[in-house]
């Protein structure tokens, strides 16, 4: 177990491999540790994080910490930290939200960004994610088998309050006006299964800049990384190795692929 403090708090996270790194950040149910089969693919040849946010896994849990701004400030206190200058972010549900604020706010720190099923309205998510708790929200979005059992194992460590806290801290925000803004290549990846997150609005997608691209997992629900994780894992790999300043439009579902991965 790895850790550092920010504010004389625990902020506990994870790292493989070397080179340039890539962090990945969790959503709303489990924790770092669903992560790690996509960790070790990228460990290959990149340098992999995985942190818990405040209020989830082994980091600490402190109300006034939960809005979502306050865990693009983890990020931003962990990097800082760590020295790390620039980076390749990773980011599902929840963490992909911190994830757009943080690179709202440092856009030159950030070399790419994939977001996994995170919404960029507040009314893309279910209603029952703010009303059940963590343990429910658990049975709902991931199945019993050894895949999904990791993110089982650390759902019911949430505080409750930084799902409720998250969500009203994302009423207002102009998200898709962010990514309209952002220069560097994002990749929007999307389980078509996915009960908790609807599909980005395609009228809506049209009007993002040629290196904003979305991609739909057709086997996936809210973890594409477990539910789909070879596809997952050859998507991410793809989209790391795009040679600088390429749009992620070229990246496809290739056939030759699919049928391997059946």
């Amino acid at each position: 177990m790895s850790a550092i403090l920010l504010d004389s708090r625990v902020v506990h996270y994870e790292v493989l491999g070397r080179g340039r790194p890539v962090i990945f950040l969790h959503s709303w149910v489990g924790s770092w540790r669903y992560w790690v089969p996509a960790m070790q693919s990228a460990s290959i040849s990149f340098r992999a994080y995985a942190l818990d946010l405040w209020g989830y896994g082994d980091s600490a849990r402190e109300a006034d910490r939960y809005a979502l701004e306050q865990q693009a400030a983890l990020l931003s206190g962990f990097l800082n930290r760590l020295g790390i200058a620039r980076v390749v972010l990773v980011g599902h549900g929840l963490g992909g939200l911190a994830a757009i604020l943080f690179t709202r706010n440092f856009p030159g720190m950030v070399e790419r960004l994939m977001l996994v099923d995170c919404p960029l309205d507040g009314k893309d998510v279910n209603a029952r994610l703010g009303a059940a708790p963590p343990a429910e929200l658990s049975d709902w979005l991931l199945a019993r088998n050894p895949e999904h059992e990791p993110a089982r194992l650390d759902a019911p460590k949430a505080d409750p309050q930084a799902i409720f806290r998250s969500l009203k801290s994302l009423d207002g925000l102009s998200l898709f006006a962010i990514l309209e803004k952002m220069k560097m290549p994002c990749l929007l990846v999307h389980g078509q299964g996915d009960p908790l997150i609807l599909a980005h609005d395609k009228s809506r997608l049209e009007t993002l800049p040629e290196h904003v691209h979305q991609i739909i997992l057709e086997q996936a629900g809210h973890f594409p990384m477990l539910d789909d994780g070879a596809r997952f894992n050859r998507l991410l790999a793809d989209f790391l190795a795009l040679e600088s300043g390429a749009s992620p439009r070229q990246l496809q579902l290739k056939e030759e692929w699919k049928r391997r991965l059946r």
